[in-house]
């Protein structure tokens, strides 16, 4: 059954069925109508261009770190972070029925995934081919009816698509797992989480003139506030060269009296600041 085109009603994700995002989806909406796209920017485009109610993409895993294009996209899209999910990641070595392990010449999977069972991997001479998701590496071995290869995937993906697990928990560590975001656009009203919690938190993103004690100058704001700075992170801006942006996760919502005081102090000292969202934090677990 072809997956659902994008629509206003529907939850954008980037994979197959099967894929960590579409559990993420699961997790924060409970079981709606939802679309499968190609990639993390066609996400982003059906969620701004009204495409679709909300999207969901991966911000950050604990073994592999941030997704640095969905934080690139972030600042290129004019979308608000609405809510965030984290989701258990376990993987598996999957291959067409019949398959061993031994006969496993080449293993595909999504660049993160891979890293994320580097350790299992690295124990044979197997050709690690990337893919733009786990479970399209999965649904791809069955549409080509590829011999000798495997899929590092969930174990539900590679139900769903008859493939044999032939590892189970190939994970580096057992309790791996991945932060998304689900993301909306300003004017859209507020989505029906299933997933939230009382606490808040906002992401915001800051450039500072490059000379020395900038950025201090920033974090500096967020103590005499006593504000929590959760995460700190640099990208590279793209207006110029070797100049950077920080992204900066806080506890603490926008209308908390310490928080917008802090807001109003950082256009003193930032070129440039951007509030991408208050929303319910997530229960790291």
């Amino acid at each position: 059954m072809p997956a659902p085109v994008p629509g206003p009603t529907l939850i954008a994700y980037a994979g197959e069925p099967g894929a960590f995002a579409e559990d993420a989806v699961l997790v924060a909406f409970g079981d709606v109508g939802r679309a499968s796209l190609g990639s993390f920017r066609e996400v982003f485009n059906a969620v701004a261009a009204g495409g679709a109610a909300a999207g969901v993409v991966p911000i950050e895993n604990v073994i592999n770190g941030t997704v640095r294009e969905n934080y690139d996209l972030l600042l290129e899209f004019e979308l608000d972070i609405r809510g965030e999910v984290v989701v258990p990641v376990s993987l598996c070595l999957a291959a067409l029925p019949g398959q061993r392990i031994e006969d496993i010449e080449r293993v595909y999977s999504h660049i993160q995934a891979l890293g994320q069972a580097e350790a299992f991997l690295r124990r044979r001479s197997w050709q690690l081919l990337t893919t733009y998701n786990t479970a399209g590496a999965g649904k791809a071995i069955v549409d080509r009816g590829e011999r000798g290869a495997a899929a590092v995937l969930s174990p539900r993906a590679a139900s769903l698509f008859g493939l044999a697990v032939l590892a189970d928990e190939i994970g580096d560590l057992a309790g791996n797992r991945t932060r998304f975001l689900v993301l909306a656009r300003p004017d859209a009203p507020l989505l029906p989480l299933v997933a939230t919690t009382s606490r808040r938190r906002t992401t915001l993103v800051v450039a500072v003139r490059n000379e020395p004690g900038t950025l201090l100058a920033v974090l500096r704001v967020f103590a005499e506030h006593r504000l929590n700075m959760h995460k700190l992170e640099s990208r590279p801006s793209r207006e110029r060269a070797w100049e950077y942006v920080f992204w900066i996760d806080l506890d603490g919502d926008t209308a908390d009296p310490a928080m917008a005081a802090a807001l109003v102090d950082l256009d003193g000292v930032t070129t440039m600041c951007r509030v991408l969202g208050s929303y319910p934090a997530a229960t790291m677990g």
